[in-house]
């Protein structure tokens, strides 16, 4: 199937490592160009060189407003129009409420919910002209939250009623606005607790399975999530918006 997705371009935040970076090959390896930040260095560096002639890699702190600004006009400058936005920066902050800080709130809304706001009020304009569309990567406990997740739970709820709302405002421009909400997927995320734990990756995951009764009885490969988010940036999904689409292995009680 074609994808219709050769030329076109797209930026992805939190784009240097984990699910952002393969979501990023994916897109390359359909004849798009990609611009990505991150906070590190090494990791911006390496993306750059993983990605190649097609990419643009840059050190970015989206809670930063003037930070994110420069990397949006970079990218503007460099690829001259712009396809699609994913909002993927962030981190989880499944803290109980009671051990959790004002600080950490800050930070996790920061993430993923104005550096959001912020970038889409920048990109709409071009993602107007070129009827492009906006995918934010959310936790499924935005939908589904369960104790000791209320930081992460808040704000990837906040972030799918942006998206709703948002995919309403957009429509008449023919701007489509989708969400996709993670659940146990293979990440960085999860190696390095592991590597902490002193704990085989395999057997961590394992352990997570048990744990959590994920109805397919796996944890989530990279590639599945990428897969999915290149789909709904296509044409291909041109009849789909406003939706929160669960990415969780059937975790989630609600559809």
């Amino acid at each position: 199937m074609d994808l219709e997705l050769s030329g076109k371009a797209f930026i992805i935040t939190g784009g240097t490592e984990g699910l952002g970076l393969a979501l990023a090959h994916s897109l390359v390896a359909e004849g798009a160009r990609v611009a990505v930040c991150g906070r590190r260095d090494d990791k911006v560096a390496s993306a750059s060189v993983l990605l190649g002639s097609r990419s643009l890699a840059l050190q970015a702190d989206v809670t930063k407003g003037d930070e994110l600004d420069s990397f949006y006009d970079q990218v503007l400058s460099t690829f001259g129009q712009l396809d699609g936005l994913v909002n993927n920066a962030g981190r989880s902050a499944a803290t109980p409420l009671l051990e959790s800080t004002d600080e950490e709130w800050r930070e996790d809304f920061e993430l993923k919910v104005i550096a959001a706001v912020h970038l889409a009020r920048r990109a709409i304009p071009e993602l107007i002209k070129s009827r492009g569309s906006i995918l934010n990567i959310l936790a499924i406990k935005g939908k589904a939250p369960d104790a000791g997740s209320t930081p992460t739970a808040a704000s990837r709820a906040a972030g799918l009623a942006m998206t709703k709302a948002l995919s309403g405002e957009l429509a008449p421009h023919g701007v489509r606005v989708n969400a996709i909400l993670i659940g146990l997927i293979k990440s960085g995320q999860w190696t390095r607790r592991a590597d902490a734990m002193s704990m085989a990756h395999d057997d961590l995951y394992g352990a997570i399975v048990q744990h959590q009764g994920i109805p397919l009885g796996r944890v989530g490969e990279a590639s599945e999530f990428a897969d999915l988010a290149t789909y709904l940036l296509s044409a291909r999904a041109s009849y789909l918006t406003g939706v929160g689409i669960n990415l969780d292995g059937g975790l989630s009680p609600l559809p």
